[in-house]
């Protein structure tokens, strides 16, 4: 068999003694190998750590910890990737509570490892006909992600989960809509390097996985897979949720709007993050003037019905697309 590149698991946690072991089991047992884990426990009170320390001991070498106060989701995950494996050719965003499918490891690197090699052929042929390309596209930034198998607490399945996307994905889908679900998300070595070369506000970024998504949408390639790779665990400890019916859909969106009503503009102030930090490299000009669009200020309903008109930003789903006009209209976004 053929030399594999080596896979660097990132797992947070927090209080999950009941599920971790089963995450940790899913893992280790991957036909694909080699599989290392880092994980980062942000502040557990539990026997968390415990259980990691026994694993620890069990498959010496395999898994490296990270003790830590509780600082939260996005810190704790980017904590991760500050302290990731710079030798190793690929990385997983993991949850504790999930399960992983046999095939995920495996599936996910020959994906990414299709789009690296697909881009050097494309080199290649650019190459002799001396052709301008992206700044980072040497070694190109790929991302894969998948749909989930959503579960009860016992793992009984339920629905598949968001499904596959209508629309392309891109950066004009990425300025206002996630479409990765973190837990499914493997991403190559140039991915980590395109991240975390640039000095990030963590406050100012909605999730780890959304903020992947739309770096990548720029600057590299990212490919979202239909097959479920993961056994995504409902239940109350959930940091982020699947929904799959129309009413849970709504009901998720209004406990959205009614967490941040009084922070309006949280998606612009991300895309400001992101044009503070990556506008230089930007190459496609119609990305810069999107992105420009969508960040200057819109004081009345004149200058929003303007702006809709000349912008290509778009949701998944017509309800999505509907509800974005409508935040506009009304000053929300």
């Amino acid at each position: 068999m053929s030399e594999q590149g080596l896979l660097q698991v990132l797992l947070s946690t927090y209080n999950g003694e009941k599920y971790i072991s089963e995450q940790l089991n899913s893992i280790l047992s991957q036909p694909y190998q080699p599989i290392q884990i880092l994980i980062r426990d942000d502040g557990s009170s539990d026997n968390t750590l415990l259980i990691i320390k026994q694993y620890q001991q069990d498959h010496p070498g395999r898994i490296h910890l990270i003790q830590g106060k509780n600082i939260g989701v996005v810190p704790s995950f980017w904590t991760l990737m500050q302290h990731a494996d710079l030798s190793a050719d690929y990385f997983c965003f993991c949850d504790q509570d999930d399960v992983w499918m046999p095939h995920k490891a495996q599936r996910s690197v020959q994906l990414l490892s299709e789009m690296e090699k697909e881009n050097n052929l494309i080199l290649d042929s650019h190459a002799n006909n001396k052709i301008r390309h992206n700044p980072f596209e040497k070694n190109i930034p790929a991302m894969v992600c998948t749909d989930t198998q959503l579960t009860d607490g016992d793992l009984n399945p339920t629905a598949i989960w968001p499904g596959m996307p209508h629309l392309k994905p891109s950066f004009y889908n990425a300025l206002i809509q996630n479409i990765a679900v973190g837990a499914t998300v493997t991403f190559n070595r140039a991915t980590l390097q395109l991240l975390m070369k640039k000095n990030v506000n963590i406050s100012d970024i909605q999730m780890h996985d959304w903020w992947a998504y739309l770096v990548v949408s720029c600057f590299g390639k990212f490919h979202f897979e239909h097959t479920p790779s993961i056994y995504y665990r409902q239940h109350g400890g959930n940091a982020v949720g699947g929904e799959w019916t129309i009413l849970q859909k709504i009901k998720k969106k209004w406990n959205s709007f009614l967490k941040h009503k009084g922070n309006k503009n949280l998606l612009v102030q991300q895309a400001k993050e992101f044009k503070r930090l990556y506008s230089n490299d930007i190459v496609d000009p119609e990305m810069l003037v999107q992105l420009d669009l969508f960040i200057e200020p819109r004081k009345n309903i004149i200058s929003r019905i303007g702006y809709l008109r000349k912008s290509k930003l778009y949701r998944q789903s017509l309800m999505e697309q509907l509800l974005f006009r409508f935040l506009i209209l009304v000053g929300y976004i």
